[in-house]
């Protein structure tokens, strides 16, 4: 597949889901201005319709770029997720295409672990069935199962970006902080790392929950899980929806095993606000139900559009893919007077000495050149005088192996 020559007129931009504004204006500020930004996700055949000659496409979590999809769109080069998880691409189809996926690991750390400690507060207190109590007329002054977060345990399960963030937040409380993860982590504060999950769970008071969605985490807090965890403790999740077993929560906290649990996430969550939300934790008064707004902050997703868009531009601009999820990453200084040649392919033996050959056999003279590899793809980067023969990016396509071609002036 081969790309126009650069020319960011030509470059067409398709944001959706409402990305935050912010992403339009480093777009648009670096050249970007054949953009259209969209306040809803696109699914199916609507989606493959409206890719039909998109360059980059920003989304969030509802869209959901499969693999049926990546096959039919022609023009697509780069995908960035304005938010963490990339679980709505298949990241897989997409680096067999030639397509980078960026994302947003850091920015709505600070969100979500605000949101978490503030949870772990109100249900120690026994606010939410309070509050409705009030709502409906009824005063009910008591402290009974009633306690202050000082001095209590917080488990972090997935000892992350956000998890351990969380645990110095709730170390300043001073609570107690435990924490479990499948690899060994280095501990921020006074933080203590714990081998076993189930000890993790006997011992905690709160326990929270901040692990990807994987074959691993798929169901991780089962009904055995769950009735592990400490008398009159709390759950909160944060993470992915299908690492609880919702009914067996909801069991938990009527039989009074478990004080109460916040819950953002679920295994089958509306794809718009117009649909119904359906959960078997509806009606209980000690669940805090939130929809995945984790990291629905103003300050959150500004972060997050400006990180997402600047990766989406340097890539467009200079063929960088540091920190994208699915690619291999190449990290690459500015090329003025130079044209810079991307060249993405199969990973197979034999393709960088093709190259070079078509290079050599064109009289092109090399003054940089940059190489990495990732499961099937290779991308190289060549950067070459600025005076050049056309031939040279026919050669390039013509080499056995290559998914796609850009060059960068």
């Amino acid at each position: 597949m081969t790309d126009t020559s650069f020319d960011k007129n030509r470059i067409k931009i398709l944001l959706l889901e409402g990305v935050h504004p912010c992403a339009v204006e480093a777009l648009t500020a670096d050249g970007y201005t054949n953009l259209t930004r969209m306040d809803h996700a696109l699914q199916g055949d609507e989606l493959v319709g409206a890719l039909a000659d998109v360059h980059m496409l920003g989304i969030r979590s509802r869209t959901q770029l499969t693999g049926e999809v990546l096959a039919r769109t022609n023009r697509l080069m780069a995908v960035g997720c304005f938010c963490i998880g990339t679980n709505q691409v298949d990241l897989g189809a997409a680096m067999v295409r030639g397509i980078p996926v960026f994302n947003a690991p850091y920015s709505n750390t600070r969100s979500v672990a605000e949101l978490v400690l503030a949870e772990a507060i109100l249900l120690l207190r026994g606010v939410p069935e309070k509050t409705q109590l009030m709502h409906q007329g009824v005063w009910q002054k008591t402290a009974a199962a009633s306690y202050e977060v000082r001095g209590k345990t917080l488990g972090v399960v997935g000892y992350g970006n956000i998890g351990s963030q969380l645990g110095v937040l709730a170390e300043g409380l001073g609570m107690n902080v435990v924490f479990y993860d499948v690899v060994r982590k280095l501990n921020l504060g006074n933080a203590r790392q714990i081998d076993d999950l189930d000890d993790l769970l006997a011992t905690a008071d709160v326990v929270t929950l901040h692990v990807p969605a994987n074959r691993s985490t798929a169901n991780l807090m089962s009904a055995e899980r769950l009735t592990r965890m400490k008398h009159h403790a709390v759950l909160i999740n944060a993470s992915r929806g299908n690492v609880v077993d919702i009914p067996a929560l909801a069991e938990r906290i009527r039989g009074g095993h478990l004080l109460g649990a916040a819950i953002d996430v679920f295994p089958e969550e509306p794809k718009s606000n117009n649909e119904p939300f359906v959960s078997e934790l509806k009606g209980l008064p000690n669940v805090i139900l939130t929809p995945h707004i984790g990291g629905s902050t103003q300050e959150a997703q500004e972060n997050i559009g400006r990180e997402v868009a600047e990766k989406l531009i340097r890539y467009s601009d200079n063929g960088s893919t540091l920190s994208a999820v699915n690619f291999p990453e190449v990290a690459l200084p500015e090329h003025p007077g130079q044209h810079r040649l991307l060249h993405i392919h199969r990973n197979t033996p034999g393709i960088l000495s093709a190259i070079n050959q078509a290079l050599s056999a064109a009289n092109v003279n090399v003054s940089g050149q940059y190489l990495q590899t990732r499961g099937e793809v290779g991308y190289v980067v060549i950067d070459i005088e600025a005076d050049y023969s056309r031939d040279v990016r026919a050669a390039l396509d013509a080499v056995d192996g290559t998914i796609r071609t850009r060059v960068l002036y």
